[in-house]
């Protein structure tokens, strides 16, 4: 996985991407002061090197460097980033609260997003992330069997189904989704209560990757999404109204 781009990074490839053409340490020095931002030659060389190690940009010509595919595509990924990002506290203003209904609604968002993920994925997905998934069911499985949380674990699998679609904005979407505070440590404690586990449902969806089948990923992932959404409702209905409110585990 290639490291990620911080704000520095990002300007410095974004200034090489609007010149259109090579450009060395000093011309970035001049148009990053333009942009209101000061950095030294040195530091931008250190920076330069950095970028050209991980393939973002490459010499051309001995005339400067250029943005190579992959620093575009680097870029895009960090503009899709910071568009969903200002959404953001909009979104978690709406979900953060533990009630039902936002419960439900969470996992609807999840529900739309995952069905493409996993279709995406069945189409995308590689040997390695394939082998990187059955050794994610495996530590699942090895957990559950001595009593251990799979709450990492879970999110782990479900994050390299979205990586695997190589969509950035439906990864982005996941993310913000999958990390909030309705996320998998909770529903671990609801479904031990309701007495649901889902390996056999990551397990499902494993096999529909293998098989490059979307849409066989398609159901299974909305089954998988739709047993959660009865769990969560069970849930609230026996154990909600108690006196003291669930107990721990």
């Amino acid at each position: 996985m290639k490291p990620s781009l911080d704000e520095r990074d990002t300007m410095v490839l974004e200034c090489i991407r609007d010149a259109g053409e090579a450009v060395g340490s000093w011309s970035l020095v001049e148009s990053l002061e333009r942009k209101g931002f000061k950095m030294s030659s040195a530091s931008i060389g250190r920076i330069l090197y950095r970028l050209e190690a991980i393939g973002y940009v490459e010499s051309h010509m001995n005339k400067g460097r250029i943005l190579t595919r992959e620093g575009l595509k680097a870029l895009e990924k960090v503009r899709v980033f910071a568009s969903i990002d200002r959404h953001r506290k909009q979104l978690e203003s709406l979900i953060d609260s533990r009630v039902l209904d936002e419960f439900i609604m969470v996992l609807q968002a999840r529900k739309a997003i995952e069905r493409e993920t996993a279709r995406m994925a069945a189409e995308n997905i590689s040997e390695a992330r394939l082998q990187r998934l059955e050794a994610i069911i495996l530590e699942q499985e090895e957990k559950a069997s001595k009593g251990e949380s799979i709450a990492e674990v879970d999110i782990t699998f479900h994050r390299e189904i979205a990586e695997s679609s190589t969509n950035a904005a439906l990864l982005a979407l996941y993310g913000i989704l999958a990390m909030m505070g309705q996320q998998s440590e909770l529903f671990e404690f609801m479904r031990r209560k309701v007495g649901h586990n889902y390996r056999t449902a990551h397990r499902s969806i494993l096999d529909a990757l293998k098989l490059h089948d979307p849409d066989k990923a398609e159901q299974c992932i909305i089954g998988h999404m739709d047993s959660l959404v009865e769990d969560v409702k069970k849930y609230w209905e026996f154990y909600r109204e108690q006196p003291e409110g669930p107990s721990e585990p």
